[in-house]
Parts: C-alpha cells; structure tokens; sequence
C-alpha cells in the first residue's frame, strides 16, 4: 500500500486533527498544528497527492483571502471486524469513523479460524456492494480472547478451539490487500469509547466488558495499554475465590467463571431446573433454555433469585476494580458487554463496592457508567484503531504498524 502513510509529524497531525474534528480550513490548521501558512500548505498537497485528504470548498472568511476547506478523503472507506463468542458484527466507515454500512451474522468460533474468517469475507462481500465500497484503506479486527498485538494472531483463547496462533492478521490482509492490525475485543470496545462514547474527554480510563468472558481494556494518556506482551487487562482470570468453581482456563474461582456469559447460563439453568426461581422456570418451560438476558428481565422483575445472582457477580466484579482504581487512578469506568445489559442493578452494585473499597482521592471525581454504544463501540473502535496507525507518523513507528510490515500490499 504505497503511498497510503503520512510521512512526518506534520502530516499524521492534520490526520488526525480532521478524522477527529471533521472538516476544517487551511487558517484552522495552521492554529492547530503550529506551522507556517506556506509550510502547512506544502504539507496538504503531499497529503492531497497521497490520496490521504480532499479539498472542500472555500472556508467562511475571516478577513482577506478566504481560506479553503480540506476533509479526510470522501474515498476513506474502514472495515471494522467485531468477532464474538456467538457472532460476527461487520461494518464500513469513512474516514470520520462514521459507520456507512453494517452487517451481523450467528457464527460458532468452534468450528475453527478458517470456517469463520471464511464467513467474515462473504459477508464483507455483502458490504462492499451495500456501502459501495471497492477498496478498504484499512481494518481492524476484534477477537474474544488474548492476542498478541505484534503478530496479529490470537494466543492459546479458552474457548476458541483451532484458534491458536491462527495468522489472522495476514490472512485477511492477503484477500482484502490492505493493511490489517488484530486486537482483543476488548481493547477495540475502549477505543470505540474513546472515540465516540461517554469517555471522549478521558485520557485515563477503564472499559470493563461483561459479557461470554469478563475484560477490561486500559487506556493511559490516550493510548491504550496492553502490557509487554499484549494480555493486560484479562481480569476475568483474575481468582476472587481459592474454592470456586474451575474456569475454562484451567484454574479455579476466576472471575470469569462466576459472572462470565456461561457462568451465568450455568446458574440460571440450575436454578430454573431446581424450581428455585419461578421466573427462570418459567422462560425455561416456554423457550427450552435461558440465557443472561432472562437472567436480566428476572432480575428486573423482582425474582429474588435472579436479583441474588446479579448482586453477587456485580459484587465480585466491584471488588477487582477497586484493586484497579487504587493501583490505576483511572478517570473514568464504563462497563460494557452483553452481561451489562442487566442495567442500573448491576451498575449500583459495581459502584457500592468500589467507592466503598477504594480510597477517596482516587474515586472522589470517578464516574462510573454504562457504555451508551453498546455493540457499535468495538466497530467503532477497530476502525480507529486501524486509522490511529494509518494517520501516524511512519517514521517513528516500530511493528507491526511500520509500512513495511504489509510490505506485501
């Protein structure tokens, strides 16, 4: 992909500067990013000849010549990949991380990296005729466990079968020949938040997703942390009980495998089988099985058991982030995923616990709420995290975001 890099700080500044804040004109860039008018002007050209930004149009006038109005390329096109534990959620933005088009299908990540990825690019292939879309400047793709960010390819998932060190990063670059970066879900929700939801004004915060598996994406001065080698954040094999119940990672009394999706499934099956919770009974005689969402409407409806469950799990949870928040100091919680749809219940727990457990200067200013994205926070965020290499300096890059890396392309 010649051509598609900004190729110094000055450039990857008016990138970012018009993916963030939209269109703006020449006058405003060069307030923004501190270079001469003629020097700016130099700069936007190259950027113009790459195919990277268009002009727009004059600007309104703010005394003598009036200014023109230069866009990220309207030929921007992201394709974000969102993989799930049971589904696969696709979608098309531009270079503004509007989301043009969007598709979503039940899919079984047991039946191996090459059944699933082989879904993915027919669905692409819906898209691209959906959207219009004839060649991708980039895309990013989510997956439901730990990945090495370096090698674009997930490391030993636990529920993830075949998966281990399947090259899905050069795999989707080869068919889509574009450049393609592969993240933890988790990791690409944060982003999406960062981009778009309530933690737009945040540099330091926390995303928790509850949802098959339980994990926290850690932003620090606005990037996102992953550790040395890209696992930091999976709380949800953190022990909050020596006894408990034996997680699909092999030890016992993980988080995960209290308030995980299929924790959740696990104990509301029992206790509609046991008669325990009429409510659960109920859904279970009408529909067969239950899931975390009946768990949810229980809860909301009163059922003590259901109501037991929530509070327990949320309980747990609040007691690992109250750890995070004295060693973290985050600005900001927002708890997301699936199992978050339970709502204000589990919310109101997770808060009691950790105001409770932490000390007053790290929480006195801490907000912690619901994601207001949803699903849209891990397109989003993929698409931006694709965009955040792309609309960066290659010179001071290192791998596997350098140029070279898709050297192939």
């Amino acid at each position: 992909m010649v051509g598609v890099w900004p190729d110094n700080r000055h450039q990857a500044a008016v990138l970012r500067l018009l993916r963030d804040g939209g269109p703006r004109s020449r006058a405003e860039l060069v307030d923004a990013v501190g270079l001469s008018r003629s020097k700016l002007a130099v700069e936007i050209d190259r950027l113009i000849d790459r195919g990277l930004v268009d002009t727009a149009g004059p600007a309104a006038s703010r005394g003598g010549r009036r200014s023109s109005v230069v866009r990220i390329a309207a030929a921007t096109r992201y394709l974000g990949i969102d993989i799930g534990a049971s589904t696969l959620d696709l979608a098309v933005t531009d270079g503004e991380m509007r989301l043009l088009g969007r598709v979503n299908e039940r899919t079984d990540l047991r039946k191996g990296p090459t059944a699933v990825i082989g879904q993915a690019l027919e669905m692409i292939n819906k898209l691209r005729v959906e959207t219009g879309t004839t060649r991708f400047t980039g895309a990013g793709v989510g997956i439901p466990g730990p990945v090495s960010f370096r090698e674009g390819m997930p490391v030993s998932p636990p529920f993830m079968p075949g998966w281990h060190r399947f090259p899905v990063r050069e795999t989707l670059a080869a068919e889509l020949s574009c450049p393609v970066l592969v993240d933890n879900d988790v990791n690409i929700m944060a982003l999406g938040e960062m981009h778009s939801g309530i933690a737009r004004s945040f540099e330091d915060f926390l995303f928790v997703k509850i949802g098959a598996g339980i994990g926290c994406g850690i932003v620090a001065a606005g990037e996102v942390y992953r550790g040395a080698t890209g696992s930091a954040g999976d709380i949800g094999h953190t022990s909050v009980d020596p006894h408990g119940p034996v997680c699909v990672c092999g030890n016992t009394g993980c988080l995960e495998a209290f308030f995980g999706g299929a924790a959740l499934t696990r104990d509301a099956l029992t206790a509609a089988r046991s008669g325990r919770s009429p409510h659960l009974a109920e859904r279970l005689r009408e529909a067969g099985t239950v899931t975390p969402v009946d768990v949810s409407v229980a809860a909301a409806d009163g059922d003590p058991f259901a109501m037991n469950l929530v509070r327990d799990g949320a309980r747990r949870v609040g007691q690992v982030l109250a750890g995070l928040v004295s060693f973290f100091n985050p600005g900001l919680i927002v708890i997301g995923g699936g199992v978050a749809g339970i709502g204000h219940a589990l919310l109101a727990e997770i808060r009691s616990v950790v105001y409770r457990k932490s000390l007053p200067l790290a929480t006195g200013d801490m907000p912690i709420a619901l994601s207001e994205m949803g699903d849209e926070a891990g397109l989003v965020g993929a698409a931006r995290m694709i965009s955040d290499h792309i609309c960066h300096d290659q010179s001071v890059h290192s791998a596997p975001t350098r140029p070279e890396a898709f050297a192939a392309h």
